[in-house]
């Protein structure tokens, strides 16, 4: 069974996704990273693959992206840094990034490359849902990794339920249309968040962009099975001295 399936069979609220990109804050600072999260009370780890470009993160992650790619990181690497992971970490891995360093790469070898070292899921928030389901679904399929879809308060309720039919993990309910590390209030979204409460969806669902605190994750939790924070975790790891100090006073400022 996939770790993400494992993880919302027995935990069904408060379910706390944290992002981290690879190779931040130092090139060999990933696997750490992961420990910490694991050790710390984090329910699942999202590794951000570094692009150039990427679209749909705020400031704080896009300079972390340029931080990671200035410290010499790529996919070929991260998979190398990843390869024994699993022989420590236990924690359900997903992957997020973009297409073009993965069409690069290879998309069948991203996806035989992932399944070996462990991974469990993937977002690539720029993959079209028409491509994804007539050319590449089976293929993530082949390799047992989830691939997870984004909604967002403007999106119509028939494409939910689109989305939510090829999503497979969990549904990413963006919490306002913008970029990742927000300052819109998630109170303000109550609406939105009872909508898709009351859709009934077969996924479960996570909110992302604008949780950095207990009270952020707390009111996204109360409407859905849990919170994905990333640009407040990556602020704190700017300039730390010891990751896992830092990560767990992160940590318990948000569970404890």
């Amino acid at each position: 069974m996939n770790r993400i399936d494992e993880l919302f069979a027995k935990k069904k609220s408060d379910v706390l996704n944290v992002y981290c990109t690879a190779g931040y804050p130092h090139l060999n600072s990933t696997v750490e990273v992961l420990t910490a999260l694991q050790v710390n009370g984090a329910d699942l780890a999202e590794i951000g693959m570094p692009y150039s470009d990427p679209l749909a993160d705020g400031p704080v992650i896009q300079e972390s992206n340029m931080i990671a790619l200035e410290n010499g990181m790529s996919i070929s690497i991260l998979f190398e840094q990843l390869k024994h992971m699993r022989e420590t970490i236990e924690l359900p891995i997903i992957l997020m990034g973009y297409m073009n360093p993965i069409m690069q790469y290879g998309l069948e070898k991203f996806c035989a490359s992932a399944e070996a070292v462990g991974v469990d899921g993937i977002i690539l928030p720029d993959l079209p849902m028409y491509e994804f389901e007539t050319t590449y679904q089976q293929l993530f399929n082949q390799h047992n990794l989830r691939f997870i879809f984004l909604v967002t308060p403007e999106t119509g309720e028939e494409r939910i339920r689109k989305i939510d039919r090829l999503t497979s993990g969990f549904l990413y309910a963006v919490s306002s249309s913008s970029t990742t590390g927000n300052n819109k209030a998630i109170s303000d979204q109550t609406n939105y968040f009872k909508k898709l409460q009351n859709m009934q969806l077969k996924n479960p669902i996570l909110v992302g962009f604008g949780i950095k605190d207990k009270a952020t994750f707390q009111s996204a939790s109360a409407y859905s099975n849990g919170a994905i924070i990333g640009s407040a975790y990556i602020k704190a790891l700017q300039n730390t001295i010891n990751i896992q100090a830092t990560t767990k006073e992160f940590l318990n400022s948000i569970i404890e």
